[in-house]
């Protein structure tokens, strides 16, 4: 049991250098990187190699055939979330800025996917998401406005089927979410949706650290 515990020791002492290996650990192919620098010259973030993976082993376990995707940037997690959907699936991506927009086609065609895969859909997140249909989706992944994660948590609730997963993205906000300090409002509404997603009866939930954090709960039947 000593023994135990000082390995325990010398993986948290690690735990940065475990993180970036776990990041550094995916391999990203020429289409990812190219969307990788649209975001940077947008002066947009995008989801870290290991929350991409996290993403695409999520989808592929799910053996997804239908996601809704809030925050579609560039398109980087939404290659790695094609990547890991069933060849038949459909990716409907949602995203006010339609530029954006026009980079992730162009990366999802460099990824080799048909342009029949994804649904792009401009627009705020709250005004298009009850436009989607109740109960048909496997999977919403949210990386949009971290102030309305509590009305994103509501519409993924209603879009998902039973057994269907949500992932919030950026929830650690990098280490501002446990910061006593005081926070901004998008931080005090991001411990909200972690308390609420923790505490809920509707949900299965664990908390990834992957990247910026990746907050994941599984809908019961």
């Amino acid at each position: 049991m000593r023994q135990l515990r000082g390995q325990e020791r010398v993986i948290t002492a690690n735990r940065q250098t475990s993180w970036a290996f776990a990041d550094a650990f995916v391999a990203e192919e020429e289409a990812l990187l190219w969307a990788r620098d649209r975001a940077h010259e947008a002066g947009l973030r995008s989801v870290s190699p290991g929350t991409g993976a996290a993403l695409r082993l999520l989808a592929a376990t799910a053996d997804a055939k239908a996601v809704a995707e809030i925050g579609t940037g560039t398109g980087v997690s939404g290659i790695y979330l094609l990547q890991g959907m069933r060849p038949d699936g459909v990716l409907t991506t949602v995203d006010p800025e339609p530029e954006r927009q026009q980079f992730a086609r162009e990366a999802f065609r460099a990824a080799g996917f048909a342009t029949n895969r994804s649904r792009f859909i401009p627009g705020r997140a709250l005004d298009v998401l009850p436009r989607l249909a109740d109960g048909g989706y496997d999977l919403v992944f949210c990386d949009g406005d971290r102030l309305e994660s509590m009305d994103c948590l509501a519409e993924s609730l209603r879009l998902l089927r039973p057994g269907g997963l949500v992932c919030f993205e950026g929830v650690f906000a990098d280490g501002r979410t446990i910061d006593s300090a005081a926070q901004p409002a998008e931080v005090l509404r991001l411990r909200e949706l972690l308390r609420a997603v923790r505490e809920s009866q509707e949900l299965m939930a664990t908390l990834l650290p992957v990247g910026d954090g990746l907050l994941c709960a599984v809908r019961r039947g």
